[in-house]
């Protein structure tokens, strides 16, 4: 059914759809919305979870913990600061093998202080185990949460996700967004059943004390589970798309990227401003397309290999910045084309939330095209 509403509330519905048994989560901008509604349901009864009510955030995923050890469906959301305080509890979680699914409304790290968005807070967590989904609008936000359980409870993957979606640009944008139903996602998200949960009657434990002699091979196990879950995303992702007519079987997706001569790459909502300026830049004459990354983590080094290999340069935008080398797409973009020959530039932008126009795309093209790059974009040299 077609709802026009927003982002924020479309994930709580989403979320709600997926039945988790257990939310813990602290509210702060530009998350808020979705615990508020979130909470909403528990208390009107439209929901039979357990909402727990925490002092923050490192509480909030800490008590997530236990309940998913216990063998409940959990969930969380955050954002920014919220985010960095979980650092350590999302290593725990990953490294536990705990299948929690949390929204991240992606939103700069302070200091200086900003409530506006780029993408540097869930980017600084690529390394900690974590699944990472990536939307480029509201729709996507929605069903990729329905995916995120999906994968991350697969017996052959029991890994946490990230499902990210730009703060503001979409948490708190009205959007046409086509709502499954209780009934649609029952079919396609079974009911979850541990394989193994703590039990008084039969005792076991998480997250041990691990000597060098095991350490070094659970980080393997979790990096080959993160390798394999590729062919889970895929097979989820294609059977969501026969189910409801929207496939996410690819972890990339391209436009007017099949005779393109420069090839833009990019994460999140500026997707959609790519476009179009891609269809102005057509419209003049330049073969421009995009390859967007849908799933950051497992990164699909392969799939951006393969649709990138006939272009003649790649152009990176990133709202991250890995300091003191380059974005984190575009490190990632460098070492799937290492063996090609083609070049590829990156261009820090959108950082704290500044504005990336379309001409903003047509000028970074331009650059990329004198084969000028590796640089923040847009800069205002008045104030340095």
């Amino acid at each position: 059914m077609m709802e026009i509403t927003e982002g924020s509330h479309a994930v709580a519905e989403a979320v709600k759809f997926c039945r988790p048994q257990v939310i813990a989560a602290y509210p702060i901008t530009p998350q808020t919305h979705i615990v508020e509604a979130l909470a909403e349901y528990v208390a009107n009864c439209e929901l039979d979870a357990e909402y727990i009510t925490v002092e923050n955030e490192f509480s909030a995923l800490s008590a997530c913990i236990g309940a998913s050890a216990a063998g409940s469906r959990t969930y969380s959301a955050t954002t920014s600061q919220g985010l960095a305080l979980m650092f350590e509890v999302c290593f725990n979680v990953a490294g536990m093998r705990l299948p929690i699914v949390m929204s991240i409304a992606n939103r700069a790290l302070g200091a200086p202080l900003s409530i506006w968005n780029d993408q540097q807070d869930s980017i600084s967590l690529r390394d900690s185990g974590w699944l990472q989904f990536y939307a480029e609008d509201n729709q996507e936000a929605t069903d990729l949460h329905y995916i995120a359980y999906r994968v991350a409870e697969e017996s052959s993957v029991l890994l946490p996700a990230f499902v990210c979606f730009d703060g503001f640009i979409l948490s708190h944008t009205y959007e046409p967004i086509d709502m499954l139903t209780q009934d649609d996602i029952d079919r396609f998200l079974p009911k979850y059943t541990p394989s193994e949960r703590l039990d008084a009657a039969d005792p076991i434990s998480f997250g041990m004390y691990a000597t060098p002699e095991y350490y070094h091979e659970f980080r393997y196990e979790m990096d080959r589970a993160l390798k394999e879950s590729k062919a889970i995303i895929h097979k989820a992702g294609k059977e969501f798309g026969q189910m409801f007519g929207r496939d996410y079987s690819a972890m990339v997706e391209g436009y007017r990227l099949e005779d393109a001569e420069t090839a833009i790459v990019a994460l999140g909502s500026i997707c959609g401003t790519t476009k179009d300026a891609i269809d102005e830049m057509r419209d003049e004459g330049k073969k421009v397309g995009l390859l967007k990354i849908r799933v950051f983590r497992p990164f699909p080094t392969e799939d951006v290999a393969k649709a990138l290999l006939h272009v003649k340069r790649v152009a990176v935008l990133d709202k991250n910045i890995s300091l003191g080398a380059k974005g984190a797409v575009t490190l990632e973009v460098k070492d799937a084309l290492y063996n090609s020959g083609i070049p590829v530039k990156g261009y820090i932008i959108g950082l704290g939330g500044r504005d990336v126009r379309k001409k903003d795309i047509k000028e970074i093209v331009a650059l990329v095209e004198k084969g000028q790059g590796d640089m923040f974009y847009g800069l205002r040299t008045e104030v340095l």
